[in-house]
């Protein structure tokens, strides 16, 4: 699903909403499910537990002018069924995009997952003139979640 500031991608993903939790609430984690190619490797951060959390990303892109950091501020979390965070370059408040991960459990064994890519906060003028959003696209999204399929599988 998309809209003009927003994509969403849904799958049914054969694992507990614990298990699917635990890979989207460890950072290290992260690279795994990036089909972007810009995320590299965790520069620092723990598991997430609640929202204030803050973990810092490796990343890399054109975009960017090559190797950069993001810091990834927790605005939304509830144990096996919600986590989403917020990028800002390394150092600086997020400027209004997020990242948002809902958890449905459909037994003990299936899980409904919808990633949210959401950039409708997003206000600087400047940073709007880029024309850099979306950034990633739908197929991106749903390859992120057939890799995160992958991963709790394995």
């Amino acid at each position: 699903m998309s809209d003009e500031k927003k994509l969403s991608a849904s799958r049914s993903i054969d694992a507990s909403a614990a298990e699917i939790f635990d890979v989207l609430s460890n950072p290290h984690r992260h690279v795994e499910l990036d089909t972007s190619g810009f995320v590299r490797s965790l520069a620092h951060g723990d598991r997430v537990k609640e929202v204030g959390d803050v973990f810092t990303m490796n990343m890399e892109g054109d975009h960017m002018g090559g190797e950069y950091q993001t810091d990834n501020h927790i605005n939304g979390f509830a144990k096996d069924k919600l986590i989403a965070w917020q990028t800002a370059p390394a150092g600086q408040e997020p400027p209004g995009w997020e990242w948002v991960y809902e958890l449905d459990a459909q037994g003990p064994d299936q899980t409904e997952v919808t990633l949210t890519y959401d950039w409708s906060k997003v206000t600087d003028k400047e940073l709007l003139a880029k024309n850099l959003f979306p950034l990633i696209s739908q197929e991106e999204l749903d390859d992120s979640l057939a890799k995160l399929a992958e991963t709790v599988s394995s």
